[in-house]
């Protein structure tokens, strides 16, 4: 039976613990982690807070559950988070802020960089702060890089205006930046000054950091410890978790410079899967490492060009929209690329043959 090689482009999620990473887990320096008494654990939240600019910071299972947590030790219950409608934490992360604390997630419209738009924003505050009758909104939420607007990074002129708006208006500011690390690499900044503009951020060990679990909301101490309340009301609380810290500093001290090969495989995609007749990609907006791409017509359904290809050895994802997704990561290489799109443009072609027939 032959095996055919997989290329791996669903999500950079996908991507495994380097060598580094799992001899260090091997070996990490364990402590009960709930008692605040894991050494590595430590060392981990003090390079992440020093990398987001700020003073504290908790491990945490999952970003899922990092949003969650800081979304929740920001807003009483009752009151409103503002998240871009197409923002991660609006549509794939189950409403658990909802669902788990009380809160209304308002989905506000965004622009085409995935920002919330303030005219939207400004439309969603109360009539009347000081009325009962009104849900208060205690949160704005700004996701960087954007995953459902492709992956562009938000510098600082693309949020000033968000923060000084929640400034305003009495109302924190968090920042899902799940792949800020690309974001920073790719505007050529420290994360640091992407995170000034948000009173909380969390970004994830486990995407292009390869690391294999983990994510970190970094914020003011005072916040940190009601997150850490919060993780253990959401069963987060974990022991030796040092073993997954370990992996986390690896992927901070040695992956995140490398995020530019993954940019540039990004767009290398980009532009090979524009030459092919029936898919449509715009290199000029992949700034990261999420291609954006739509079957033109006549061409396959979206989900008989994924399966079609699958069997060919290439993975990618549907985003909704009319759109396709493919995330390069570590594990993906120039050949890779290469190969992607020589498979997909003769499923295309394949397709459109059989069809005529």
């Amino acid at each position: 039976m032959i095996t055919v090689p997989i290329i791996e482009l669903r999500s950079d999620t996908f991507t495994r613990p380097t060598p580094d990473m799992l001899a260090a887990m091997a070996t990490a320096p364990l402590g009960d982690d709930v008692y605040g008494e894991d050494p590595t654990v430590r060392l981990l939240e003090e390079k992440a807070s020093d990398a987001m600019g700020k003073p504290a910071a908790c491990l945490m299972p999952s970003g899922t559950m990092a949003n969650l947590a800081a979304l929740t030790a920001h807003a009483p219950r009752g009151s409103r988070v503002l998240a871009g409608r197409d923002s991660d934490i609006y549509v794939y992360e189950a409403h658990g802020v909802s669902v788990c604390s009380g809160v209304a997630l308002d989905p506000i419209a965004v622009d085409d960089l995935g920002r919330p738009r303030l005219a939207d924003l400004a439309a969603a505050l109360p009539e009347d702060w000081d009325d009962p009758q009104f849900s208060l909104p205690a949160v704005v939420c700004v996701e960087n890089t954007a995953n459902r607007a492709g992956g562009i990074p938000l510098g600082p002129p693309d949020l000033v205006d968000i923060a000084e708006f929640a400034r305003d208006h009495r109302m924190a500011v968090h920042m899902d930046g799940a792949r800020i690390f690309n974001a920073a690499v790719a505007l050529r900044v420290p994360a640091r000054e992407l995170a000034r503009y948000a009173d909380s951020v969390q970004f994830c060990l486990s995407k292009g950091l390869s690391a294999p679990i983990g994510s970190v909301v970094a914020g003011q101490a005072g916040f940190i410890n009601r997150v850490r309340r919060v993780r253990k009301m959401l069963g987060g609380g974990m022991r030796q978790a040092g073993v997954i810290a370990a992996a986390g500093i690896i992927a901070l001290d040695t992956m995140v410079d490398r995020l530019a090969e993954d940019h540039a495989h990004a767009r290398l995609l980009a532009e090979g899967l524009d030459q092919i007749d029936g898919i449509s990609a715009d290199p000029a907006r992949v700034r990261t490492n999420i291609v954006m791409c739509k079957v033109d017509e006549p061409g396959p359904p979206h989900a008989t060009l994924i399966a079609l290809a699958a069997e060919r050895g290439v993975r990618l994802a549907e985003l909704g929209k009319g759109q396709l997704r493919a995330v390069t990561h570590r594990e993906i290489t120039r050949d890779d690329i290469d190969r992607a799109v020589h498979i997909i443009g003769a499923v295309v072609r394949d397709w459109r043959k059989e069809q005529a027939a």
